[in-house]
This record gives structure tokens, sequence and C-alpha cells, in this order.
């Protein structure tokens, strides 16, 4: 039986071996000579003058970290590469999502009537009127069937036109916005974007088209007139998708406002008038303004009458009331020369197809 000191292979061949033997434990096999950190120069090596008799060998653990750390910066590398190639080159466009709205065009354009303004009430004055059949609030908003395009799906089709109805809604007929005692209802329909547009148009109006409050909204000045809760609309809508994520939906929708002068105590009975806002708007959409209820406003156009031209109409609409004419039918002037914040003055002359009639004089000594 082996020694606890021999090799595996049994007792070494010059049977050194036992406690005298120093050396007894260890096995000078091949692989022991491969991983040894020294080698023993050659006699020939030795025979030199200040030779010494061993030399170091490379460590294979230092080989293989090398080789590891070469890798890694090829790997490095090549990632790197790659990264600036696809960056350079790759064919799809930069994210909808990533896409700023544009700011908001708006044109107005006041009406001016050719004589007084007719006077009734608002049922007579509605029913004499164009919008003697146009439905009522809300109901005369009517989008049209909502139908899949190449990258929308009808819902999301339903949805824009829904949102679009809200914000009409919200800025042309809410009574509080009317009043000009809010602007929240509308405000929460815009595209985050378009606040600082917005808040500016609502704080400092200005017809420069682009900060005028009124091509946001409808609102009248509440120390000069009181509208009447009615209000005719008809219009229409329509959508198409201008891009892989884009969506644009239409309006062009005529409202009628019977309106009369702010006083108080009760009111005449036949003091009211009418007053016609026509309103054509741009709206887009991208999937996250569907899928949060918003929208972003692109152009807004409005004509509005009876008003009197030279009438800055940028913060809210000024009417013209029962009995009056129009100032001026010529525009507010415009300096071409003025260096200061440039003037969008634009005017027109109102015609209807019915106007209404004008009511009968009352006889002498009535009330």
């Amino acid at each position: 039986m082996a020694d606890r000191g021999d090799p595996p292979d049994g007792p070494a061949e010059n049977g050194a071996h036992g406690p005298d033997d120093d050396y007894g434990s260890l096995v000078f096999d091949e692989s022991f000579v491969r991983a040894a950190r020294l080698q023993e120069f050659s006699a020939q090596e030795r025979m030199g003058e200040h030779a010494r008799a061993v030399r170091s060998l490379p460590g294979r653990a230092y080989r293989n970290g090398s080789r590891i750390a070469l890798a890694l910066m090829i790997l490095i590398a090549l990632a790197f590469g790659t990264a600036v190639f696809m960056g350079l080159s790759h064919p799809y466009e930069t994210p909808a999502a990533a896409r700023k709205p544009e700011p908001l065009r708006m044109t107005l354009v006041p009406l001016a009537p050719r004589g007084p303004v007719p006077s009734g009430t608002p049922a007579a004055l509605f029913a004499s009127s164009p919008a003697a059949h146009h439905p009522k609030g809300r109901d005369g908003i009517s989008p049209p069937p909502a139908r899949r395009t190449a990258d929308f799906s009808e819902s999301e089709v339903s949805a824009a036109l829904a949102t679009v109805k809200d914000y009409l809604a919200a800025s042309s007929l809410d009574p509080d916005v009317l009043s000009g005692n809010a602007v929240r209802p509308v405000e929460a329909l815009l595209d985050p974007d378009q606040m600082e547009q917005f808040d500016r148009s609502v704080d400092e109006p200005y017809d420069d088209g682009q900060h005028a409050a009124t091509g946001w909204l409808v609102r009248f000045d509440p120390a000069q007139v009181t509208p009447d809760p009615e209000v005719r609309v008809r219009g229409t809508l329509r959508y198409t998708q201008t891009g892989s994520d884009a969506l644009e939906v239409v309006s062009d929708h005529t409202f009628t406002y019977a309106l009369r002068p702010a006083v108080s105590g009760p009111q005449p009975k036949g003091g009211a008038s009418l007053f016609t806002v026509r309103r054509e708007m741009r709206f887009r959409f991208d999937r996250e303004d569907l899928r949060l209820h918003r929208l972003e406003v692109q152009t807004s156009y409005l004509q509005a009458g009876p008003q009197s031209c030279p009438a800055d109409a940028s913060g809210a609409l000024r009417p013209l009331l029962a009995g009056r004419r129009a100032v001026s039918r010529a525009p507010a002037g415009t300096d071409p020369y003025a260096t200061g914040r440039p003037v969008a003055a634009l005017c027109g002359t109102l015609e209807v197809s019915s106007l209404p009639p004008t009511a009968p004089a009352s006889p002498p000594g009535s009330p």
C-alpha cells in the first residue's frame, strides 16, 4: 500500500520517501511543471557571464485577463459604432409625440350693418331669421358617422369628433364663457403646449393674428351685453388623416345669439337683437391627444356681426344692440411704418338672406 506522501501512480522512481524526504509530498508531474512561474536556464544559457539560474514565465491568469479586457474593448467599440450608425441613418420619422404644436393662427372679421339693428323679442327675431329652423345648443353640433382611416380606428375617430364637439360647446355655448366669467371649460380641452399662447390671449388680448381671446372662444362684455340662454346652431364637421400619427377635424358652424343690453331690473320685452357668429376652425390630434381628450387648435376664422369695424373685438365681441348703427364700415387704421405690434384689421358688411323686421313703433301715450 502506498504511503500518504506517494504520488497517485505509486512511489517515485528514485525511491525517495519517508520522514527524511523533505519533498516526499510533492508530485512533479507535467501539469505541475507547466504551471510553474520559474523556469531553469539550460546549461548553455548558464555559461554566460552574470547569467541567472532561472527566468520568470508569464502567468496564465495574466494572459487570460488580457484577452478578456481586449474582448470587452472590442465589444464596446462595436456597440458604440452601431448606435452612432443607427442614430445617423435610421429611416424612421421623429415620434409625433415629440412634435410641438404650432401657434394658433386666427382671423377676426367684424361685420358692419348697413342700417339700424332690428329689435324685437328673441322668439320673433329667430322666427323671421335664417336661424328659424336651426337646432338649439349642442344639438346643432352634429358629428358625421365615424369610420376608421388607414391608421386610426373607428373609436379613435369618434373620440376626436366628440372632443371637437365638447370644445365648440364650451367655447361658444357655455353661459359662463359667453359672459366672460370663465375660461376653464375651454382651457381644459387644449394641448398643454398651447397653454402659454392661450393664457396670453386671455390676459393681454391683441388683434395680431395670434393673441385675440375671441380667436379661441366667443365672449361678450358682461357690463354691456346679456346673452339669452337660447342659442341657435348649425354647421358641419369633417375629418381626415394627415399622417400616420395625425388626425385632423375641420368645423364650420354658425351660432346665432339673442342679446339684450346689460341693465339692472326687468328687461324691456322687445329690446332684444340678434348677433351672428360664424366660426371655421381646424383641429389636430395625435394619439396622446385622443387618449387624454384634448386637442390642438391650428386655425380659427371668425366672422361676427353686427359690429362696428373700428371696434376692438380681440378681448370680447362688441355687438351693436337693438336700434344702433355702425359708426363706420371702414376697419381700424393700420400704419405700415409703425414699429410696434402688428394689427390684423379686417372688416366686412353684414348681409343676411332674410333680415328680421323692425318692431313697429309704439303708439303715443303707451307706456
